[in-house]
């Protein structure tokens, strides 16, 4: 007889024991935060609960609801009873998970004991009960999406396949392993929990500077806002016309130069473009101040002053991703709208994964609300001044739950295994802080009240922002699975502006879509739809290209890149010279649980 596992109880009682005083602190940390949250889940149910209850004709549709509940649920009972006693052997489930579901993807919830499979389909049928009641009752657009957003996590949080009692792949793991599994899963419990979060990948197996963000180059300003980059370029010829990037500063820049065979840097420096980069600072609490308009006149409208000098060119090309691409559309509004008799340093600007009409701004966007605001507003959701990065992290995890946080909780915890190492989810988990100041401007006046796609409806550095006034050609890039910057939204930039425009539609999601390198032949794109008549047209007179949304956009940006002349041997210039070599120092900085150090 094989022998089992030898389990160290002390060592276990010890590491539970830390495990439980961790679960306390963090608690009692967090306690006016779970506070709020539960607070306001619970008042949305009860309002939507007393609505449903003041309405014979709402309580007539739950019914009918309840009633197909239940007949489904004797179907299935009746079913999986026919199939256990084998009188029939055309077995068909009465619901089946939706297309991308993956968490009962194996077999073992087919093959095991019946149980599985009806607690499975049991569980399918309750998720659907709960949407089929929000969606069918007569509420406000804005009330259904925030219901169904808080429902949705109870639905994604309750999956049997998340418990180790109705997860045949676990249990048949734990009994291969003799057992090992469940001890490698509590100790990955434990060293999560003192760290904070959830390990979604093997964040040993990356550092920046070593094996990401290594396409060569130079610092060539700073100031305590951002570093510019100045990649050197790889061909011998480069177009005159420089490229200036605006990445987003709720993560780092180096989500474009991750390893070298997927590193947009290092792919749009090979095709001969002079490319600038800005790699933003992670705050800490002295920034707490720093505004929006700070994020605009000392960050992308000097980082294309910085391209401009150094390149001697007139104008430069711009690009800008998610906040980066809303913070580019603000700067070039303000450039518009200073009617100076200077010329437009700005040759053209795509945004990519970019909003600058919050009218429906995704998952996010639909819990986001006057009472949320005015409690940052108050301080009690910030920290120092700051909202921490964890925090960011975690709510956009929430976005997609299953993938993101659920996914883990199986692999690391139920079945025992160490997450591999994925660049992209290190990116994700290397978070930056964002100051109050900034943070509640954008929230409340852009996402809530949505002034940015609104006439002179904002103020910014002086200048009434209005973004129809930005008449440069545009290209606006979006994909087909984005929660955070969805597909229909990115497309109304091109409804917003003035000049020439078109709009790239990737596939699959907000990071996965972007970093799509033409190597790999993954996701394909769109293009050439009718413009002028909304999204849903466009995407039904779009052609489908195979391939990389990479080689079509930089053929577009060639085409507004001017002529091709002898790339410089040095970076820089005598007023900006290279201070340190690429990725710089400001990347390097970590967001501390303890913002005051970060």
């Amino acid at each position: 007889m094989e022998s089992l596992p030898q389990l160290d109880l002390q060592e276990l009682t010890t590491k539970m024991t830390k495990v439980s005083q961790k679960i306390i602190q963090n608690f009692m940390d967090n306690k006016s935060s779970l506070y709020y949250d539960t607070r306001d889940m619970s008042n949305s149910f009860l309002q939507f609960g007393s609505k449903l209850v003041a309405s014979p004709g709402e309580l007539e549709k739950v019914n009918e609801s309840c009633q197909k509940f239940f007949k489904s649920q004797q179907e299935l009972w009746n079913r999986i009873c026919e199939k256990q006693m084998g009188i029939t052997d055309k077995y068909v489930p009465v619901i089946s998970p939706k297309d991308g579901d993956r968490r009962f993807s194996s077999k073992d919830w087919e093959e095991a004991p019946a149980y599985f499979d009806f607690v499975k389909q049991s569980y399918l049928l309750v998720s659907n009960l709960m949407e089929e009641i929000i969606d069918t009752s007569e509420i406000d657009a804005r009330s259904k999406k925030k219901l169904n957003f808080y429902s949705q996590q109870f639905i994604d949080a309750l999956s049997p396949s998340n418990f180790l009692a109705t997860n045949p792949e676990a249990l048949k793991l734990a009994k291969e392993t003799k057992g090992q599994s469940i001890i490698d899963g509590l100790n990955n419990l434990s060293e999560d929990l003192e760290n904070g979060k959830i390990s979604q990948s093997d964040m040993s197996g990356f550092e920046v500077g070593k094996n990401l963000g290594i396409t060569p180059g130079e610092v060539v300003f700073e100031n305590e806002l951002m570093q510019v980059i100045q990649y050197a370029p790889s061909t011998e010829k480069f177009f005159e016309t420089p490229l200036v990037i605006i990445p987003p500063w709720i993560n780092k820049f180096y989500i474009f130069d991750l390893r070298p065979e997927n590193s947009f840097s290092k792919f749009i420096v090979d095709q001969g473009f002079n490319t600038f980069i800005v790699s933003w600072k992670n705050p800490n609490s002295k920034m707490r101040n720093i505004s929006f308009d700070d994020y605009v006149q000392k960050g992308a409208l000097k980082a294309i002053e910085v391209a401009q000098s150094i390149s001697k060119s007139a104008k430069v090309n711009t690009l800008g991703y998610c906040l980066g691409g809303t913070l580019l559309a603000t700067s070039l509004a303000v450039l518009a709208g200073k009617n100076s008799t200077e010329e437009n340093p700005v040759n053209s600007a795509t945004f990519i994964a970019t909003m600058i009409d919050f009218s429906d701004a995704g998952p996010m966007g639909d819990v986001i609300d006057n009472a949320l605001v005015h409690k940052l507003e108050r301080g009690e959701l910030l920290e120092n001044g700051l909202m921490h990065g964890h925090d960011m992290e975690r709510a956009f995890n929430l976005i997609r739950a299953n993938d993101l946080i659920w996914k883990y909780v199986v692999n690391n915890y139920l079945k025992g295994k160490n997450p591999a190492p994925f660049d992209l989810l290190f990116w994700t988990n290397d978070n930056t802080n964002l100051p109050a100041n900034m943070y509640l401007f954008y929230l409340r006046y852009m996402v809530l009240e949505n002034k940015l796609s609104r006439k002179k409806a904002l103020r910014i550095c002086d200048t009434a922002i209005d973004v129809g006034k930005i008449d440069i050609p545009i290209i606006a890039v979006g994909f087909e699975d984005d929660h955070i910057s969805p597909c229909h939204t990115t497309f109304t930039t091109t409804e917003l502006v003035s000049g020439q425009v078109e709009f790239i539609l990737g596939q699959s999601g907000h990071v996965m879509g972007v970093i799509n390198p033409p190597s790999k032949e993954k996701y394909g794109h769109y293009t050439d739809g009718i413009l002028d008549s909304g999204f849903d047209v466009w995407k039904k007179s779009a052609k489908f290209h195979k391939g990389s949304w990479w080689i079509t956009w930089s053929q577009r940006l060639a085409e507004r890149s001017g002529a091709e002349i002898s790339a410089p041997k040095k970076l820089g210039n005598s007023k900006y010279k290279p201070i340190e070599p690429a990725p710089g120092r400001y990347v390097i900085e970590k967001c501390g649980n303890n913002i005051s150090d970060c």
